[in-house]
């Protein structure tokens, strides 16, 4: 008795291979979520406002200047104000509690205006963490902790990925523009995307290097103050120098 065919047998494997859709590779997954960032803070490729616009877009509007801002700034203000002129002590925990009770009203705020809450929401953790630290150990200093263990994070993340050919900044560029890696094959975009990672790094190990030693040196108030210079401020012209490079690279010609 002869037994069924199977057209299954047929079949040649290395045709069934060839048409399985690739894995994504480590560049692929990590350009595009970092495209997806950048194009949900309103770095979008296809606005044509101007370049003030787009960086004012991507800090926030004012509601993200002061959800960034505020907090830092009454946790130095309350600290400065509540410091005893005999002991040097201030009230750690009242100025703790305003800095983490501001962040709160920003995230409920949100949520009762149904707004994305993701930026209020990082907030609130980041803030709440450092709070907690710095209760634990008794010294408002380590409140600026968790900062540093950020700044250090990402300068080191950006500078490797520049030292060895992929850099993050062009990562970002290539999949929210629509090239994916491809830029890598081209020499004056490989270079202008080296230096503008270079930059950000060197953003993020300046304040390390200026905020340091007023930590160890336990100077609240200034390292405080020196934070929230050396955030916004520093940030919001960096953001615009990267937009404009990258749209001179991924510049039309003239018609």
């Amino acid at each position: 008795m002869s037994t069924p065919h199977d057209p299954t047998a047929d079949r040649d494997p290395d045709r069934d291979r060839d048409l399985t859709p690739p894995e994504p590779s480590t560049a692929d997954v990590l350009g595009q979520a970092l495209s997806g960032a950048a194009r949900r803070a309103g770095l979008d490729p296809t606005d044509e406002r101007p370049t003030g616009h787009v960086v004012w877009h991507a800090m926030g509007g004012w509601r993200g200047v002061l959800e960034s801002v505020l907090p830092g700034l009454v946790f130095v203000v309350a600290y400065t104000l509540t410091v005893d002129r005999e002991t040097g002590e201030a009230n750690l925990p009242l100025s703790l509690g305003l800095s983490v009770g501001l962040a709160v009203v920003f995230t409920l705020l949100r949520l009762a205006q149904r707004t994305p809450p993701s930026a209020a929401l990082g907030g609130l953790i980041a803030t709440a963490a450092a709070a907690g630290l710095a209760l634990l150990t008794g010294r408002g200093a380590d409140n600026f902790v968790p900062g540093f263990i950020t700044n250090a994070a990402y300068g080191t993340a950006l500078l490797i990925s520049a030292l060895i050919g992929w850099s993050l900044i062009g990562l970002a560029a290539g999949y929210l523009m629509g090239e994916g890696t491809t830029w890598r094959r081209d020499p004056r975009k490989r270079r202008v995307f080296f230096w503008l990672t270079l930059a950000w790094a060197a953003l993020f190990y300046a304040r390390l290097a200026v905020q340091l030693p007023l930590y160890f040196a336990d100077d609240v108030a200034t390292l405080g103050t020196l934070k929230l210079i050396m955030g916004l401020p520093l940030f919001a012209p960096l953001i615009a120098v990267t937009w404009l490079a990258a749209r001179a690279l991924y510049a039309r010609p003239a018609e």
